[in-house]
């Protein structure tokens, strides 16, 4: 009988081991592609629960987040642990965002992208041309092991990234938006996490009683229609597509503006085109790693916004013509 059961726990640990083993022979052949191919399905895939500390415009704030996916559909709460104690709680594309200290709750509506992750590699994007990307090595994070990615930009129009991708699932525990002299422009990082853990539907609504709150509802957006724009860039940086052209369009809208996105497939650019209106204008501002830069032209004012750099927004702005 103990034989048996002997034999019963060697084939188990076997089993496990050779589990393991080829795991781990995937993981170590595995090309800094399959890698990112891996990290995007599992972002939309995987729930998890950690504290994500994040970086930006010189300060940090720790962040508490809930994360799970319901039929595809985001469910999730995130609570700053410092200050008014102000939550985010999303479903899908509604989100509504508690202020416990002004006792209201503000109703928006937000696009698919992720709320901590809208930075990373789209999945059509393709290395070779505008960006290089390898692995460097081995790190620790959160406790868990990681990969580290560095995506490297060929020219001076765009940033580069550092991605930690967790061994086991590939998920982000760490993600850094540098500018080209190596300086860290924005930094998102769990300091612990919990992945793939069942997450209660009761845990991702507010922790405070909304009874007496008062309730504010976005006002109502323009109606925002697709056009062919008779806006063209003449020196548009390399990698750079046109991704959409649209319009808000309302009821007293004289001279609607227009919105044309520019991306690479890791980096984007908006380019905003308005009848010009009298006052002074900024002509450029940073904030973060967020730039922009307007220009005049004939009767129209042109602002181009992006995380990219100040020559990249400027090059687009100053290029901007009537086809």
């Amino acid at each position: 009988m103990k034989s048996k059961r002997k034999l019963i726990v060697r084939h188990f640990t076997l089993a496990f081991l050779l589990v393991v083993g080829t795991t781990t022979a995937n993981a170590e052949s595995a090309t800094p592609n399959e890698w990112l191919d891996r990290m995007s399905l599992v972002i939309t895939t995987i729930d998890f629960e950690g504290t994500v500390i994040r970086r930006r415009n010189g300060q940090s704030e720790a962040l508490k987040v809930l994360h799970k996916v319901i039929d595809g559909v985001v469910h999730e709460k995130i609570v700053t642990q410092e200050g008014n104690g102000l939550e985010i709680i999303r479903n899908g594309n509604e989100v509504h965002c508690v202020l416990p200290d002004r006792k209201s709750v503000l109703i928006e509506r937000w696009n698919d992208d992720s709320t901590l992750f809208s930075t990373l590699p789209a999945s059509e994007l393709r290395f070779g041309s505008e960006y290089d990307l390898s692995i460097v090595r081995e790190e620790r994070v959160a406790g868990r092991r990681a990969l580290l990615l560095a995506i490297r930009p060929h020219d001076g129009y765009r940033f580069g990234h550092r991605i930690w991708l967790d061994r086991e699932t590939a998920f982000p525990l760490r993600t850094e938006l540098v500018a080209g002299d190596g300086a860290l422009l924005e930094q998102l990082k769990f300091a612990d996490i919990e992945l793939g853990i069942e997450i209660p539907q009761q845990s991702l609504t507010s922790s405070f009683n909304l009874d007496d709150y008062t309730w504010y509802a976005e006002p109502v957006r323009a109606e925002i229609v697709n056009v062919e724009s008779d806006w063209i860039g003449d020196e548009i940086p390399a990698g750079f597509r046109l991704i959409s052209a649209t319009q808000e369009i309302t009821e007293d809208t004289e001279n609607p503006v227009t919105h044309m996105m520019y991306g690479d497939g890791l980096a984007t650019v908006s380019v905003f085109i308005a009848v010009k209106q009298d006052g002074a204008v900024a002509e450029r501002s940073t904030v973060g790693a967020s730039n922009s830069y307007s220009v005049e032209r004939d009767d129209y004012l042109i602002t181009v916004i992006g995380e990219v750099p100040p020559a990249t927004v400027r090059r687009i702005a100053v290029s901007m013509r009537r086809k």
